[in-house]
């Protein structure tokens, strides 16, 4: 195999090639490197050292060479998102203060890839403490859009997802509490998996929420997504194309389909009509009081456990800073924020007797509300669009002109995300087309709480009426 034929292959197909010894893992390992160097210019790493890469490689080689038995991610380099724990490289979280910062162990998700053969390629980019959606790092430097480096890749998880939709990579590990892997795999045209909260563990990584966070997969094909998920999940059985012919798919017009962009309005309407062409049944159904359900859940709960959660994190891990150090070097942006939203005494900071409302009345009537809509409508998933408007400019993060009209960037970013990760559902985010100027546009499906394989079921099926992405131009 060539260096370009390399860089195409899917993470089953890499893994099947080097166990069966057609390519070794170095020198698949040395033609993603090169990707990685080409490419250097879109920051999609915060760590990634070549040498020790290539050492892992060639231990992977010697292992199969000695005829040991091969694990089903044999020789893979995973790149990892940088608010998760390695035990070979820095965790930073994206901030000053934690540069230095080397845990001990690796995450128990990281130790699970590694058991099953894969190794850390890198440490990725992301949204300084994952606090946002843009990846517009100021400490580390912006991670940049594959299609457009002009343009934000999403976030928290931008690095992740732009390794792998620009070839650095076939399979990244990332990390989403309120659409973190969802909006990077949407913006860079890629498959991003968010399961069922507490599916995968998310012990050793830089929390917001026990609540919601949630670490998860990112990929170039569904099928890869599910081979992480049977690696993670220890379930073998076979996941089968699910036949689009009688399937009910959910869409709710009045939250998630309202003020879109209009080539984004334009693409999932196209999306829509191959669905029904295909035998699909579209059930046209809301769910009630979806928006003030998530308005009263979903950022006070973030905010209000930020503090406690992340002090937690630094002292459990022996981090070396406490979270008054840690706040006090982060980037301007971030204080800025923390100091809104999250420290006492800033405009929305959230009092104890809203956060109790927020967890013990509202969060459980969101998730019944889920619980019902599902059981009332009989459909396999909500299909929505991941986000309102494809990726912005890099600084056009307060507001944004949608059809002549201001629309603040969070609304247009995560609206359509909230809901899912707060009530805790498996979404799936798939490639849909590229917009007139050569932007990805993605959609959703959301499923049942515990129904993982059967949304990846359905978007295998999807995803082959769709087709995959033309990849973005080379850098």
């Amino acid at each position: 195999m060539n260096n370009e034929a390399l860089l195409t292959l899917s993470a089953a197909e890499a893994v099947a090639a080097m166990v069966c010894g057609e390519v070794t893992a170095e020198t698949y390992a040395t033609a993603l490197l090169r990707r990685c160097e080409a490419a250097k210019s879109l920051n999609a790493f915060i760590a990634l050292d070549s040498e020790w890469v290539l050492e892992a490689a060639q231990q992977h080689d010697r292992q199969r060479r000695a005829g040991l038995a091969l694990g089903p991610l044999h020789g893979l380099p995973i790149p990892v998102k940088d608010s998760i724990n390695t035990r070979d490289l820095c965790t930073t979280a994206g901030t000053p203060a934690l540069r230095g910062f080397r845990p001990r162990d690796d995450a128990p998700i990281v130790r699970a890839l590694i058991d099953a053969g894969a190794f850390v390629l890198g440490k990725t980019n992301l949204h300084e403490l994952s606090f946002g959606w843009t990846s517009n790092n100021l400490a580390f430097g912006a991670a940049r859009n594959p299609y457009d480096p002009t343009r934000i890749p999403g976030g928290s998880s931008g690095g992740t997802a732009v390794a792998i939709a620009s070839g650095m990579a076939p399979l990244g590990l990332a990390e989403d509490t309120q659409g973190s892997i969802r909006v990077p795999a949407a913006l860079c045209g890629i498959v991003g998996f968010r399961p069922t909260t507490t599916r995968y563990p998310t012990a050793g990584t830089a929390p917001i929420t026990a609540l919601f966070d949630q670490v998860g997969p990112m990929a170039r094909t569904v099928r890869d997504v599910a081979l992480f998920d049977s690696v993670i999940s220890g379930n073998w059985t076979a996941i089968e194309e699910r036949a689009l012919v009688g399937v009910k798919l959910g869409v709710g017009r009045g939250y998630w389909f309202s003020g879109l962009d209009s080539e984004v309005e334009r693409i999932v309407d196209e999306v829509l009509r191959k669905l029904q062409e295909a035998g699909a049944e579209l059930v046209l159904a809301d769910i009630p009081n979806l928006e003030r359900l998530v308005a009263l859940t979903t950022i006070p709960i973030q905010n209000h456990d930020l503090r406690a959660a992340l002090a937690n994190y630094l002292a459990r891990y022996d981090a070396g800073v406490t979270f008054d150090d840690l706040v006090a070097s982060a980037s301007a942006d971030v204080r800025r924020d923390f100091a809104v939203g999250v420290l006492p005494g800033g405009r929305d900071f959230v009092t104890e007797p809203v956060y109790r409302e927020a967890c013990d009345i509202y969060l459980p009537a969101l998730r019944e509300s889920y619980k019902a809509y599902f059981a009332n409508t009989g459909v396999a998933a909500i299909l929505f669009p991941t986000t309102m408007v494809p990726a912005p400019r890099i600084g056009d993060d307060v507001e944004l002109m949608v059809r002549g009209r201001p629309i603040p960037f969070e609304t247009a970013i995560s609206r359509n995300i909230s809901p899912g990760s707060t009530a805790g559902v498996p979404g799936l985010v798939l490639p849909a087309a590229l917009t007139s100027d050569g932007l990805p546009v993605a959609i959703e499906i959301d499923g049942p709480a515990g129904a993982d394989r059967a949304v990846l079921a359905l978007g295998m099926a999807i995803e082959r009426l769709l087709g995959r992405l033309p990849p973005p131009p080379e850098r």
